[in-house]
């Protein structure tokens, strides 16, 4: 799947929890109703597929780390994240994501997101955009 080309445009959502799950590697094992409406996919499109076709390009790597490191741990790992939707505009969530076990072994990730709010998204926009200048040089 191509990713989208990006619209600088944010597309703002008021209500709704996003849930998704993952295997270990990241891959999309299921997707609820809002998370399809919000990233504008349909559920087949998304199934099957790396969680980060989703991954804005203004995100840091060094964010998608400190998560992997975190979950990867068998901790929870909250943050925000700026997501690119199919129709290339952007949105904000503040995210929540934790490992599932099953019979005691680490089987994937589930997360759920809401939106984020107009001030975390002005101070991870900072954050953000400092992490990536330190990348890019």
């Amino acid at each position: 799947m191509e990713k989208p080309k990006c619209i600088d445009e944010e597309y703002l959502f008021a209500d709704g929890i996003i849930v998704s799950e993952t295997d270990l590697r990241g891959v999309i094992t299921y997707a609820n109703r809002k998370f399809c409406e919000i990233s504008g996919y349909d559920k087949e499109e998304l199934i099957g597929k790396p969680h980060n076709i989703l991954r804005h390009p203004d995100m840091p790597k060094a964010a998608f780390k400190e998560m992997w490191d975190t979950i990867q741990q068998n901790r929870e790992w909250i943050g925000l994240v700026k997501n690119l939707r199919k129709d290339g505009r952007y949105y904000w969530v503040k995210a929540y994501i934790k490992p599932v076990f099953k019979n005691g072994e680490k089987v994937g990730y589930i997360a759920a997101r809401k939106p984020a709010s107009k001030e975390a998204v002005i101070e991870a926009e900072e954050k953000y955009r400092k992490l990536l200048e330190k990348e890019r040089s």
